[in-house]
């Protein structure tokens, strides 16, 4: 099935589409695409859309499949997409589909009531970074606390695939680890040594404020859409707003 969707999605390139522009500029990508063709979404896709796996993650069920079929670009994957670019696609293939109109339910601060909120998709600003990375896509860091010098990266969808395979199959009763292994795709170089081994027992024993020095700065450096909008309540309060990419995201396709 997968096979056949990536197919299909790569062979129909002369379909019509629309051009996307990633928010990370490509810069991570061997190809350095800054901007992408995406189809827009069809009756044929909501075959992907209504058939959800309950097993597997929204990722892995609909995400997934539905970029495999929509880029039309025969140099880049999905799977080697950053979170940031991913969602920018996503965001243009609800808007296409449903409009920027985006109501999500929200609690009124000043008298605890549930009232629809609404979001303009279609005004998102992209964050910009205050590190770029080198030509290879990576960053290099000195941590606060253990002076040691690393090569880091943001995490492609392969990356965080692989983690919750990892996570889901972790024995139940014990502690699931769930930072080590983000640590483990983060890092790539240690004081010049690409060595896995060497990297694994590292995080292992790091400290654990080069382990939040490490996300953070992912987490502020990574090029992406600014996802926090503001909602202003009945009563007039002001409710700050993350859009995330769960269920509530995706049930208007459903």
């Amino acid at each position: 099935m997968e096979a056949n969707i990536q197919e299909y999605g790569q062979m129909n390139f002369n379909l019509p589409h629309d051009i996307v522009p990633l928010p990370s500029g490509g810069i991570f990508y061997p190809s350095k695409k800054k901007n992408v063709k995406v189809g827009y979404l069809t009756a044929a896709d909501e075959n992907i859309l209504v058939n959800m796996d309950s097993k597997k993650t929204i990722k892995e069920s609909i995400v997934l499949p539905l970029l495999r079929n929509k880029i039309y670009e025969s140099d880049l994957r999905p799977e080697e997409l950053l979170d940031g670019d991913i969602e920018a696609i996503l965001i243009f293939l609800r808007n296409t589909s449903f409009g920027a109109d985006y109501t999500i339910n929200l609690i009124d601060p000043a008298n605890s009531k549930e009232f629809s909120g609404k979001i303009l998709l279609d005004e998102l600003n992209i964050k910009k970074p205050n590190v770029l990375p080198d030509e290879s896509g990576l960053y290099t860091i000195t941590l606060p606390r253990s002076q040691a010098t690393v090569k880091v990266k943001p995490l492609t969808m392969r990356d965080t695939i692989e983690i919750e395979t990892v996570l889901e199959s972790y024995p139940q009763g014990r502690v699931s680890p769930i930072i080590t292994q983000r640590l483990l795709k983060m890092v790539v170089e240690l004081n010049g040594s690409k060595d896995k081994g060497e990297i694994a027992k590292f995080i292992e024993t790091m400290p654990i404020m080069d382990s939040k020095y490490i996300r953070n700065f992912i987490s502020e450096n990574e090029p992406r859409l600014d996802l926090n909008k503001e909602v202003i309540a009945p009563s007039g309060e002001k409710v700050n707003v993350v859009i995330t990419f769960g269920v509530e995201f995706f049930r208007p396709f459903f």
